[in-house]
């Protein structure tokens, strides 16, 4: 049949539009819209129906179920966060806790997780387990080098015998069949520190072959072994042998001795982008990692073997006075005494800087840093409250990083740090607003379009008919941090409402009860039995 017209071509494409494209449930009318891509913005409507967008453009009047007036605000796809750590909200037996308050009231709709070489191998089972249990934001999963490497060889400083790195390739392999998005590792910590370079490519390339990301807490950000540069160079080599993209986790300059470094170290990715190859970074926007005491401080060949026998070395004098030097060095390097804030929670040291608590104990730092060590948790596995944020890095460096087309927005966020409740406003009121560090319009991109794609997110990212509709409304006036150092664990403001797969799940700060959302598991790749 010839086609005579665009308004009977038009009638043609509504009739053979699927059932879902002819409704909206909701419709979020009259605000200022980013989709995601690097364009500018419009003002219009988002029309949803079940849990994809069907429309985005200028206002057609459009009946919905439920309307959420955008007037004056901002709308954008919901907020991807490139590493996080949410095991304490998501695996809580607490349904509440579940809904993941902490991201959803920062306008985050998905979260990667499995992240620092932590993502368990049974990628299929914990997917269904999360959401059998109901979580609020969606998860992408990425399969961990330090779990794998646990299960095979436990806590020990050693290479695996041929029989067993076949067993930490098959279990790689297993994971990125079962829908992982590729292998992290955190090769700074104890004890996949001690896996040599070699050894890493090997479980890598499993990952590389089937369409996998090796994302990386790289070996070091400081100068506790190899230094900045030759890790850096380092992960990209294992990329390149690897058949894979390369992903920095937290990309930073840690440090005295390296604070100003930046330029070099986004010369030496630039460099491998310029060969062809594909690297990218995240980053938070704090001038405080988080970590913990005993890996800011302790030597890893004092930790070989796990905490019982790390403190069974502080029980002998001679271990222990090597211990103690080593510390004060890597104490130095993180910027001394009152550069570490003591984050976990109910403990009598909460809040305050190791020095403070030096002096409050009469002791030397060092020998505060051990005392908090010693006490072990419930389990006796690990020590209880070693939790930090250290100050450690230069605002020259964490603008000029920002700044890069290929680094997106991460909160890394873990326990005790305010980057796990205030990333993404932090980024926006402080680097947006205030210090202008980048735009409005960057800063979405990094937040969300720019982020899916990295990861190749299934129709996650943008506001575009056909794609899952997470979306978020927020005041551009009103959406700001309240989290801080000292207290940590305050929900953010500002966000006007936050939908994940078509539900809202946030309204006025307040949660819904909804909780939509999905383990986004990557298709079925090949070779896979």
């Amino acid at each position: 049949m010839k086609v005579r017209s665009i308004a009977v071509f038009t009638a043609l494409v509504a009739l053979a539009a699927p059932a879902w494209a002819q409704r909206a449930d909701v419709v979020i009318r009259g605000g200022t819209i980013y989709s995601g891509a690097d364009a500018p913005p419009i003002t219009g409507d988002v029309e949803i129906a079940g849990d994809r967008i069907v429309y985005v453009g200028p206002a057609r009047g459009t009946a919905a179920a439920r309307v959420i007036d955008a007037t004056g605000k901002i709308v954008a796809p919901g907020f991807i966060d490139a590493h996080t750590h949410p095991d304490t909200y998501i695996r809580s037996p607490d349904a509440t806790a579940r809904l993941n308050l902490p991201w959803l009231a920062q306008g985050v709709s998905t979260i990667v997780t499995g992240v620092d070489g932590g993502g368990t191998p049974d990628v299929a089972a914990d997917a269904r387990k999360l959401e059998a249990s109901r979580i609020g934001t969606n998860v992408v999963p990425f399969v961990g080098f330090g779990a794998i490497r646990a299960r095979v060889l436990g806590a020990d400083d050693r290479a695996p015998t041929a029989a067993e790195l076949g067993q930490e390739k098959a279990l790689a392999a297993k994971a990125m069949c079962e829908g992982a998005y590729g292998l992290s590792t955190g090769l700074f910590y104890a004890p996949q520190s001690y896996a040599k370079t070699e050894e890493v490519i090997a479980v890598a390339r499993e990952a590389g072959r089937r369409g996998g990301m090796y994302d990386t807490h790289q070996r070091d950000e400081s100068s506790y072994t190899i230094g900045l540069l030759a890790s850096t160079r380092e992960a990209i080599e294992i990329g390149r042998a690897a058949g894979m993209p390369v992903h920095f986790a937290h990309l930073k300059a840690l440090g005295v001795d390296l604070q100003g470094q930046a330029p070099q170290l986004i010369a030496t990715i630039e460099a491998a982008r310029a060969a062809g190859q594909q690297v990218t970074a995240d980053q938070y926007p704090w001038l405080a990692s988080g970590t913990s005491l005993d890996a800011s401080l302790v030597p890893r060949w004092a930790v070989d073997g796990g905490y019982a026998k790390m403190i069974a070395r502080f029980d002998d004098a001679a271990t222990l006075a090597r211990i103690k030097a080593e510390m004060r060095d890597n104490l130095r390097r993180r910027g001394g005494k009152d550069s570490i804030l003591l984050t976990s929670a109910d403990q009598p040291w909460t809040g305050k800087t190791l020095g403070a608590v030096a002096a409050e104990w009469q002791v030397d730092p060092i020998d505060a840093a051990i005392r908090i060590l010693r006490v072990a948790d419930a389990k006796g596995t690990e020590p209880a409250g070693a939790g930090v944020a250290s100050f450690n890095m230069a605002d020259r460096d964490v603008d000029l990083i920002m700044q890069q087309k290929w680094v997106v927005t991460s909160s890394d966020g873990s326990d005790g740090h305010p980057r796990q409740y205030a990333t993404f406003p932090q980024k926006y009121q402080v680097y947006v607003r205030e210090r202008k560090v980048i735009s409005l319009g960057d800063f979405i991109r990094r937040s969300t379009g720019l982020t899916a794609d990295l990861y190749r997110l299934d129709r996650r990212g943008y506001l575009r008919p056909s794609y899952f509709a997470d979306v978020v409304v927020f005041d551009p006036v009103g959406y700001a941090p309240r989290a801080t150092y000292v207290n940590p664990r305050v929900p953010s403001v500002g966000v006007v409402a936050l939908l994940v797969n078509g539900q809202v799940v946030l309204e006025n700060g307040a949660t819904t009860g909804a909780a939509p959302g999905r383990a986004l598991l990557r298709p079925r790749p090949t070779p896979c039995a």
